[in-house]
């Protein structure tokens, strides 16, 4: 398959309203780890400049739609996400957190993290980012990590 028709190169799509307010009704959202000022959807949230991945999530709920990229040498990759999500939820049993991921159950991260670990909402359809043209290429998922 053309790798084109998978990826715009754009790895910071914004989480749809609704489905962002419909699951902060159920978890009360404290923290946004991987945001930018225009798409935070917390109050305190974190940016690549203050970098997420090196901040104490401790005792936050936590609302996390991160890059959807693979590693590359200027990016760590969804994998790190997950995994600091996963040790996250581990450290305090008052911090919990929901994850926006696409729904790739055979990737390393899935069973190495998510499978057996964490509560898994697979998404109806395709989900169409805020400022997206069309749907997304996959199906999605809501990974929901406590201790």
């Amino acid at each position: 398959m053309d790798k084109a028709l998978l990826s715009t190169g754009k790895d910071d799509w914004e989480t749809p309203h609704k489905l962002f307010d419909s699951l902060d009704k159920e978890f009360w959202f404290t923290l946004d780890p991987c945001a930018t000022n225009e798409t935070a959807k917390c109050d305190f949230y974190f940016t690549k400049e203050n970098d997420g991945l090196n901040e104490s999530w401790e005792g936050e709920t936590v609302f996390c739609n991160p890059p959807y990229s693979k590693k590359t040498k200027t990016n760590v990759g969804q994998e790190a996400w997950i995994k600091k999500a996963y040790e996250e939820s581990r450290k305090n049993p008052k911090t919990i957190v929901v994850m926006l991921l696409p729904a790739r159950t055979d990737t390393i991260a899935f069973h190495k993290y998510i499978y057996g670990k964490a509560e898994i909402r697979f998404l109806k359809g395709r989900l169409k980012f805020v400022g997206a043209k069309a749907t997304a290429p996959f199906p999605s998922m809501v990974v929901i990590f406590r201790n």
